[in-house]
């Protein structure tokens, strides 16, 4: 980190000098230093930035041999086609210890390609390519997907499974048993337990069958279009499953779920968005994973997604926080989230050698951590009154240490909770007993409930659009009889007769000459194969389809990603600020040589 705040400070004094390390007197024909012209660079500037002259002098051959080198890929691009992308392996990978690798590649190949050389070069078996927070797709081309001569990539490690079907590389060799033990932790099962959950609407089996609703910031369901809710779900439950492997610090498969979840709030309304604060939680959770996996070569995307975040906190909270404090009467456990967002922006701004902009982003952080770190006395009094640690933590951030309000606070929030659970027990009741009417009056379940649905839980309204929809269907089938009827008329078998009025979509005419092609009966293609039913063309479709093959998969898949759905709608607030501590003292340690030599960069 500190050779890069460094590199960046001698970047913008060689640009603001106008000097070009990569020709002469700073570089000869044979592309070999000019040792003198160097060294008297690296005293003036050593001297300008009060660091030892021979740690510049390494610096600026770092730079030095860095721009050659990207004026030769440049000349091979520009003769071959050939583009150089530039690699940010896993720390941990099997090869070496390099972190970084460069590989030529054509443009106009698949991602798969590439991917395919990146497995055999560096021994990864299953992984992901990542650029600009997005997930290469295997089966398209790489300029289709924006990858450039200098393009970087960040390779994460991720399950056989997480990487099946979306184009991304696996081990040919991998066995079964490995591949099952990763089904928890793929993003393809996680996203399928969700999109289960999203199709529910908690009207089929009040007592077994477990839905979702998405709830505002007191807990009070929001009513949304079906499409944004199941947009929001899938992106929510993604987001929710990255944050518990965050927890665990696997946060190479945190990340892969996390820009997963980014691409389902891409789905969302702007003015859905602009209500709620997840979306910027989720890019605060995504510039973490990148300094967690040290990948501060993510530098641009990770400005831009710290950008997005601050935006959607203002936008949320309000400027001073006041429509926060309107909604929930407090506004302290929410400064978690300033705190590791300003946390990140020091971190940014010290890796691009701003070191004044840096240490000021700091002092707020340490001022924000001096407020927010519970103290150990009073975190026990609460705790020994029968509150948990979580409740004991926020309750004590959100009312800036005082116990007694602490106390008041947290055992209002239960009771505002219990309040709740009972309100939607009883509307569950309810429905269920409004169900009963309707299918007692012979409708069938699923249909009650869709009609349900519509009329907002009203029964004498739900009776009427059942009422319409039999109506419409028996006005639809007495018009299909008569035109049966003409082809019976004619001769024709009952049988054949309705195929033949199927296949020419109510057309006696066309079913007429069909009939009479095939002598009056219709050839067994009209039919289709059993194993080709049914289509998944639509979500509704798809569901049904999973259940004719097995509600078991579907209950093991839905508890599965039930697990990770916090029970409190406060827990991505629950810093306990441990981590943050660690790279306060980490960015400090690297700040206090520069500041304490006088030159803030």
């Amino acid at each position: 980190m500190t050779e890069q705040n460094v590199e960046a400070k001698l970047k913008k004094l060689l640009k603001q000098d106008k000097i070009q390390l990569w020709k002469a007197p700073y570089s000869d024909d044979a592309q070999q230093p000019g040792h003198e012209e160097l060294q008297e660079l690296a005293e003036r500037y050593g001297a300008v930035l009060r660091i030892p002259g021979s740690e510049v002098a390494g610096a600026l051959e770092v730079i030095r041999v860095q721009a050659l080198r990207r004026g030769q890929r440049n000349h091979t691009f520009r003769e071959t086609n050939m583009a150089t992308v530039e690699l940010l392996l896993p720390r941990d990978c099997s090869k070496d210890s390099k972190s970084k690798m460069f590989m030529e590649t054509r443009l106009d190949v698949t991602a798969q390609e590439l991917m395919d050389r990146i497995a055999e070069e560096v021994g990864l078996k299953s992984f992901k390519v990542i650029l600009n927070g997005k997930t290469l797709n295997g089966g398209l081309r790489l300029d289709q997907q924006g990858v450039c001569n200098h393009s970087k990539m960040m390779v994460l490690k991720a399950s056989a499974v997480a990487s099946a079907g979306a184009g991304q590389s696996t081990s040919q060799d991998a066995n079964p048993a490995s591949q099952s033990t990763s089904h928890d932790h793929s993003v393809q099962r996680t996203h399928r337990g969700f999109q289960i959950l999203s199709e529910r609407d908690g009207s089929e089996d009040l007592q077994t069958t477990p839905f979702l609703e998405v709830a505002d910031q007191k807990g009070n369901p929001l009513k949304i279009p079906h499409k944004e809710k199941k947009a929001l779900i899938l992106a929510m439950g993604l987001h929710e499953k990255g944050r518990a492997l965050m927890k665990r610090k696997r946060h190479d498969e945190a990340l892969c779920h996390l820009l997963q979840a980014d691409l389902h709030f891409s789905e969302c309304g702007s003015e859905l968005l602009g209500a709620v604060d997840n979306h910027g939680v989720l890019q605060l959770d995504i510039v973490w994973c990148y300094q967690a996996l040290e990948a501060l070569s993510c530098l641009d995307d990770g400005r831009e997604r710290l950008r997005l975040a601050e935006s959607c906190f203002l936008r949320c909270y309000g400027e001073q926080q006041q429509r926060l404090l309107m909604i929930k009467g407090n506004t302290g456990r929410e400064e978690a989230l300033f705190l590791r967002l300003h946390l990140l922006q020091s971190l940014l701004a010290f890796v691009d050698g701003n070191d004044l902009q840096s240490q000021q982003q700091l002092n707020q952080v340490e001022l924000l951590y001096a407020r927010l770190c519970p103290d150990a006395e009073k975190m026990t009094q609460l705790m020994l009154l029968g509150f948990s640690e979580r409740e004991a933590r926020l309750g004590l951030r959100a009312c800036h240490g005082d116990v007694h309000e602490a106390a008041m606070l947290v055992s209002n929030q239960r009771q505002e909770r219990e309040e709740l659970k009972q309100r939607e027990r009883r509307k569950r009741q309810q429905t269920k007993a409004n169900l009963a009417v309707l299918t007692e009056a012979g409708y069938a379940a699923r249909d009650a409930a869709a009609a349900l649905k519509r009329a907002d839980g009203n029964v004498n309204r739900a009776f009427q659009i059942l009422l319409d929809a039999s109506q419409t269907l028996a006005t639809t089938d007495s018009e299909t009889e008569q035109k049966l009827q003409q082809l019976l008329y004619l001769g024709f078998e009952r049988s054949p007769a309705e195929a033949a009025l199927a296949l020419a979509d109510g057309d006696v005419q066309s079913a007429t000459e069909l009939l009479m092609d095939n002598w009056g009966a219709i050839p067994s293609l009209a039919t289709p194969p059993s194993e080709e039913e049914p289509s998944t063309s639509s979500g509704s479709t798809a569901v049904k389809c999973d259940q004719r093959r097995g509600p078991a998969d579907d209950s093991e898949l839905v508890n599965e990603v039930l697990e990770d759905i916090p029970r409190h709608e406060d827990d991505y607030l629950d810093l306990t600020l441990e981590e943050e501590l660690q790279l306060i003292n980490t960015i400090k340690t690297h700040l206090s040589r520069s500041l304490a030599d006088g030159h803030g960069g």
